[in-house]
């Protein structure tokens, strides 16, 4: 004897495809959305990460964030000088919602920093992070831009504000960078009361401030967070050695897909 637990099940294999739209379904049966996080260790000198991403089963959409590694910090340029400090700036950001399909693949790289701790003026940009494969070609989050110091009695280094930043290639939705902001320096052999910053990623937090009172030679030594400007070597007096900018945060991608 049948039971009621038996009678007029249906076979998803008997629904011809498309004929039920999602809104006719309850919220109980629905896709649902899924995160994947991509970015490389988190540590000084990073690598990044690149990896093949497969779209898995019933996902229909698929929403790329990225964002690019963070610029590195200047070095401490002369010895025998205050500076004038530029931050490095954070990873811009980029984003695009793409229509997929089960078992495509995409080429997925969160951008790593370049591996040199510098001890000049201008040290080095973030690497890229970038997104490839279908409907999504070229999608890509320049790095942000290195920190840099300057020992000139009058030119200040001057920061930048790009608040909202086309994509790349046009490819993306949406897409913007961080303020990268500035100090003036005291100049004389006792500059104390230093305070300068490098930049977030948009979307990210993270604080690296650097302020020095009273400091001989101080190297960027703190690792940055994710996608985050690296910090630059500072000194509060003249006659001392030079210290060196650090690494900024490595890139990240982060994947949405329903």
């Amino acid at each position: 004897m049948a039971t009621y637990d038996s009678y007029k099940k249906i076979d998803g294999a008997s629904i011809v495809n498309g004929t039920v739209p999602e809104d006719a379904l309850g919220t109980d049966v629905r896709h649902r959305m899924c995160t994947k996080w991509i970015t490389g260790d988190h540590c000084r000198c990073s690598a990044g990460c690149c990896c093949n991403w497969t779209v898995p089963g019933c996902t229909r959409k698929a929403f790329f964030e990225l964002w690019g590694a963070g610029g590195n910090g200047s070095g401490n340029c002369s010895c025998s000088r205050c500076h004038h400090h530029k931050g490095a700036g954070g990873g811009a950001y980029n984003s695009k919602m793409v229509s997929t399909a089960p078992g495509c693949t995409y080429r997925v790289c969160a951008g790593g920093v370049y591996r040199c701790l510098s001890r000049e003026c201008s040290a080095c940009n973030g690497c890229f992070s970038y997104v490839c494969g279908f409907n999504a070609c070229n999608l890509c989050a320049p790095g942000g831009h290195t920190g840099y110091a300057n020992t000139d009695w009058t030119q200040y280094c001057f920061s930048c504000w790009s608040c909202c930043l086309q994509p790349v290639n046009n490819q993306g939705n949406f897409g913007m960078i961080n303020h990268t902001p500035h100090f003036s320096g005291i100049f004389n052999c006792h500059c104390h009361h230093q305070y300068f910053h490098p930049a977030n990623a948009p979307f990210m937090g993270g604080n690296v401030t650097t302020a020095n009172n009273v400091c001989w030679t101080r190297c960027g030594c703190w690792i940055a967070p994710p996608a985050h400007g690296g910090q630059s070597g500072s000194a509060s007096y003249c006659g001392r050695c030079c210290g060196q900018g650090g690494t900024g945060g490595p890139g990240v991608v982060k994947i949405t897909f329903t």
